[in-house]
């Protein structure tokens, strides 16, 4: 009796979690007391549940029985005569009363309205990590900040608020998913970036539309709540463009678009759980998208061409024509970009209706690419600095050294990426040598270095050598 008495008190643990999701709260058999009072039962066959102290006095009258030798093992075993328990009313037991209610807690809601940051604290964040790009900061900030008191107020009153998606448009390498990141961390919200490249039509081989919303749902740990109020970047928005002069059935382009109509305005889209795609092994769950903002980027080459045209023939006839290469080396042409030069490109006019916010971020020039590698607070030569650190080794470079890494990485045309490609190229050997020295205490990086023309500065724990050629 008392094995049985250990196993069904292991049982009990193993089921504890299950049976505090149960829709019905125990009562014990004998007293009627229910659990939440008596604390925890011995569940029994035909699911019969005694409280402990019931179970406790069938025990003492079991022992009061045998000790007087009106009862031995095996009358205890079919437990004739005992009169707290009528094993014949086990065969029918009652129905299970449903459980008492509790108070349901008070749900706080998802967005409160007061911790949304203003829009100067957003770009503020954003300027120590992000360098230049001040007017699509700006824009951002108040977008995200108007989005967020929409979803916090939701239906206050009859003024229905329409999101604020956005299109970013810069050249390859200009921070776009870098401001991004940088927007959902500090907001504290789930992100999914996806590419709109691997997007094609439903039934042809790639991801469904609705893939980016599960991406969404993933970063929020499957929690559907939390994934309605986050932010979905797609990248490469320019690659589903509308191709043109092609006799092919385009799978990845106008028909991706019309697809993502519904998405970006705000639907319910049945995504799977756990997965990319929907199978029947998958279970699915229904995620609306009404309050999650969607930002595109894309870098759209070409897009200055088209722009060029429109102003070139606006301003081609006539005595006071400008000159036709008037806008070859214009290093904002991008910032005049019109709704009208987007459908050009091959954007269908519903698509961009649904981004009413519109912006351009400028190419990098070779100041910002010196700021950028030394100025923000995950800065590229502080990363270095801080792996050498570990080694007690100082790292320092020259501003000459920045300027040399700067024009490199401008002569590569991509940008900010082309920084640390430069850099991991002319650290490699020295990554490679300090640590075989303890000797070593600083190293200085020099243009020199950098231009091919000499080599590191190398400085010994206490003194100094003489300049290395590399």
């Amino acid at each position: 009796m008392a094995d049985d008495f250990e196993n069904r008190e292991e049982l009990m643990e193993e089921e504890k979690e299950e049976k505090e999701q149960e829709e019905y709260e125990n009562f014990c058999f004998l007293c009627r007391r229910p659990e939440s009072q008596v604390g925890k039962m011995i569940e029994l066959p035909n699911n019969i549940h005694i409280c402990s102290q019931c179970m406790q006095k069938s025990f003492d009258a079991m022992n009061e029985q045998m000790s007087s030798g009106k009862m031995n093992y095996l009358d205890m075993l079919n437990m004739p005569g005992i009169s707290m328990i009528d094993l014949s009313n086990f065969q029918n037991p009652v129905q299970k009363p449903k459980k008492i209610k509790k108070k349901k807690e008070e749900k706080k809601p998802a967005l409160d309205l007061k911790k949304i940051p203003a829009p100067h604290k957003i770009k503020a964040t954003l300027d120590e990590y992000v360098i230049g790009q001040e007017y699509a900061k700006k824009v951002m900030s108040v977008a995200v900040y108007n989005h967020y008191k929409r979803v916090a107020t939701d239906t206050m009153d009859e003024i229905d608020i329409e999101k604020s998606n956005m299109l970013m448009i810069g050249p390859t390498g200009c921070g776009k998913t870098y401001l991004v990141k940088t927007l959902a961390k500090l907001l504290d919200v789930p992100l999914a970036i996806a590419d709109a490249t691997s997007l094609t039509e439903a039934g042809y081989i790639g991801d469904d539309i609705e893939s980016v919303v599960s991406k969404l749902l993933a970063a929020a740990d499957n929690d559907v709540e939390k994934a309605e109020h986050g932010i979905i970047f797609i990248d490469e928005i320019d690659k589903i463009a509308k191709k043109k002069n092609t006799n092919q059935r385009d799978v990845s382009g106008e028909a991706v678009q019309q697809g993502m109509l519904k998405l970006l305005e705000g639907s319910e889209v049945e995504v799977p759980v756990g997965a990319n795609s929907k199978n029947a092994m998958v279970p699915l769950t229904t995620v609306n998208t009404r309050n999650i903002l969607f930002i595109c980027g894309g870098a759209f080459p070409d897009l200055e061409n088209i722009i060029k045209e429109r102003l070139n023939k606006q301003a081609s006839i006539g005595f006071y024509a400008d000159l036709k290469d008037k806008y070859d080396n214009d290093p904002h042409l991008l910032e005049k970009v019109t709704v009208e030069d987007l459908r050009n490109f091959g954007m269908i006019p519903e698509f961009i209706g649904r981004l009413p916010i519109i912006f351009t971020l400028n190419g990098l020039t070779e100041d910002m690419l010196v700021k950028i590698l030394r100025e923000p607070k995950n800065a590229i030569l502080k990363q270095y600095q801080k792996l050498l650190a570990l080694d007690e080794v100082k790292l320092e470079f020259e501003e000459d050294a920045l300027r040399a890494i700067a024009e490199k990485a401008m002569e590569k045309q991509t940008g900010a990426r082309a920084l640390r490609a430069i850099l991991e190229e002319y650290m490699l050997d020295i990554m490679y040598e300090i640590p075989k020295d303890d000797s070593i205490g600083q190293v200085i990086i020099t243009g020199d270095y950098i231009r091919g023309t000499g080599g590191p500065r190398i400085l010994l724990r206490g003194q100094e050598m003489p300049l290395l050629e590399g």
